[in-house]
Parts: structure tokens; C-alpha cells; sequence
């Protein structure tokens, strides 16, 4: 069973559409997103749970994985797939 994925992210967002390839690349068929532009309230909680203030903030399982830049150096160095295919 492939890990729960959730991606902060905005309705105009070209890192977030980025992020979101990425992982559709990568064999992922559902992407949970929670839109922080639309309440102001999962902003604050965006930020709180990661440190964070910029979109796309990604979590795999229960893992922060950060922004689209992080997600593809995860990839680049071979370690995103596994991730991706923990249970």
C-alpha cells in the first residue's frame, strides 16, 4: 500500500504543478491537496506543521518532505521512489 500524499499548495501555483507531475511520474495515483488560499486557517496550520511559508509543502506518509525543490533532489539522488513505496 502506497504511502497517504499531501501537498499544500494554492490554485496558481507553477511549483505546486511541478510537484504534482513529479510524483504522477513517479506511479503516484492520488495526491491529497489542501489549498491554503482558499482559508486562511490552513495557512496557519501549513505553516505551523512545517516552518514554512512558500507552496508546494509536501508530506509522503507522515514525512515532511518541504517544497518541489526538495522533492526532486529527493529524486535525484534515488531516494523518492522508495519513499514512495513504503507501507
Amino acid at each position: 500500500m502506497a504511502p497517504r500524499i499531501l501537498m499544500y499548495t494554492k490554485e496558481v501555483c507553477p511549483y505546486c504543478t511541478m510537484a504534482e507531475k513529479l510524483l504522477q511520474l513517479k506511479g503516484v495515483p492520488h495526491i491529497e491537496k489542501t489549498y491554503i488560499d482558499r482559508d486562511d486557517r490552513l495557512r496557519d496550520e501549513m505553516m505551523e506543521k512545517t516552518g514554512r511559508r512558500t507552496v508546494p509543502q509536501i508530506y509522503i506518509g507522515d514525512t515532511h518532505v518541504g517544497g518541489y525543490d526538495d522533492l526532486a533532489a529527493l529524486d535525484k539522488q534515488g531516494l523518492l521512489e522508495p519513499m514512495l513505496k513504503k507501507s
